[in-house]
């Protein structure tokens, strides 16, 4: 069915377009922050979610801070509290979703104690909690999925696109941080600006050094599973660094894609019909456009807020330093006039041969005409002017990094080769 064939497509765009100005915010200045754990038995093994040592145990274990369950049909996949959930993710990866934040002292204070919780609840099983971008001891289609419909219905999905969706549904975690915006226009350039990061940040909060139960075979292992896993719903929005793209130009985009899933009576679905084909005779709402979004993996997710996505997993104080990044890039006049200078002209196939250079060079490469370590470098210096004390200091390990030109992968990957007998 072709747009012209779809009577409600102007009232969905409509709608869409109000669902992301409803996100407008007096002042920008809290953020969001989640991410995702990795849990294994002592053996290395999944927690996979039923048994004695399982990750549904393990959220029952949490109930006390996160009195609220979170079902699917009759099985708990989440437990809730005031501004702050944990979820399962589709191979049971625990998801810390908290805030938002004004104060990054209080989050990583928040993460830390959730962190030790967690520790604390599965230290009678031997569960250790991870958190590298990729599984360490497993593939990926030797996790079992928790018991979600909707997880299933994606893993069939995905699968058949290629491999890649499986290994990102059950062998991936990561960092995310959201950011709130003031205006469309201010909107439109927080997601243009971090588009334009994607590629750098992939590299700065690269934690990922094996992928599939091997030595990775190159770097940033996670922006190539994104690359390959669904295009439709993954990667840079179509048009979202030109000068003129819209609110409406996103909207369309949403409706233009497969659905995937779509609640049928309440029920998760598999959905081919793309949203506007589903919705070609009626106004979504606003609980069927939440659904939508839900369904797009984009480097760079617009809701009512915006979610930078590429960062792996990592240890809770580099998730604090990429915070501090974030705020120290974003919530910043400043900031966003020098990163409007630092980006300017770059275009979507510019970020794409940007991925491909730090997959194979990381940081030796060049991005977008410079030494990506330049870049990286001023990131970090933007970030750090922008921040008062307390919260500048919190950056320190991430910008370590970036002085060393070495990244958390890297370490690991060192660390390994050296304890290897075959090294000895």
């Amino acid at each position: 069915m072709t747009a012209n064939h779809q009577p409600a497509r102007s009232a969905n765009i409509a709608a869409i377009s109000d669902y992301y100005r409803s996100g407008i915010k007096e002042r920008a200045t809290r953020l969001g922050i989640e991410i995702e754990h990795t849990l294994v038995h002592p053996d290395g093994s999944q927690v996979s979610y039923e048994g004695a040592c399982g990750a549904k145990g393990l959220l029952a274990a949490l109930a006390e801070t996160f009195p609220e369950p979170m079902m699917d049909g009759e099985d708990v996949i989440g437990m809730a509290a005031d501004r702050k959930t944990v979820t399962l993710e589709p191979a049971a990866q625990v998801e810390l979703s908290a805030g938002p934040f004004e104060d990054l002292v209080a989050a990583k204070a928040c993460i830390d104690g959730f962190e030790e919780e967690l520790a604390e609840a599965g230290r009678s099983c031997g569960i250790e909690v991870l958190t590298p971008g990729y599984h360490p001891t497993t593939r990926a289609v030797d996790l079992k999925i928790i018991p979600k419909r909707r997880y299933a219905i994606m893993n069939g999905y995905l699968g058949a696109i290629s491999m890649f969706g499986i290994c990102m549904m059950r062998g991936s975690a990561a960092t995310q941080v959201s950011i709130d915006y003031t205006s469309e226009a201010d909107c439109l350039r927080k997601l243009r600006l971090a588009n334009a990061c994607v590629p750098i940040l992939s590299l700065m909060c690269d934690n990922s050094p094996v992928f599939e139960a091997q030595p990775r075979r190159h770097q940033l292992v996670r922006t190539e599973i994104w690359q390959k896993c669904d295009p439709d719903r993954c990667g840079i929005v179509p048009g979202s660094m030109d000068a003129g793209f819209s609110l409406a130009d996103h909207a369309a985009y949403i409706l233009d894609t497969p659905a995937l899933v779509a609640k049928v009576d309440g029920v998760d679905e598999l959905c081919t019909q793309t949203f506007g084909e589903l919705f070609a005779e009626r106004v979504m709402s606003e609980a069927d456009i939440e659904h939508a979004l839900s369904m797009f993996f984009n480097d760079v997710r617009l809701k009512r807020y915006i979610e930078i996505r590429p960062a792996d997993a990592m240890p809770s104080d580099y998730v604090a330093a990429y915070a501090a990044l974030i705020k120290g890039l974003f919530y910043d006049e400043g900031s966003l006039a020098q990163m409007d200078a630092l980006f300017d002209g770059v275009t979507r196939a510019d970020i794409e041969r940007a991925k491909a250079a730090l997959m194979e060079s990381g940081y030796r490469a060049r991005v977008y005409g410079h030494p990506v370590s330049e870049l990286a470098d001023e990131l970090v210096s933007i970030a750090s002017t922008a921040l008062d004390e307390r919260e500048r200091a919190l950056l320190d390990p991430l910008a370590e990094l970036v002085a060393h030109r070495h990244t958390l992968a890297d370490i690991a990957e060192a660390e390994h080769s050296a304890s290897s007998p075959a090294d000895r």
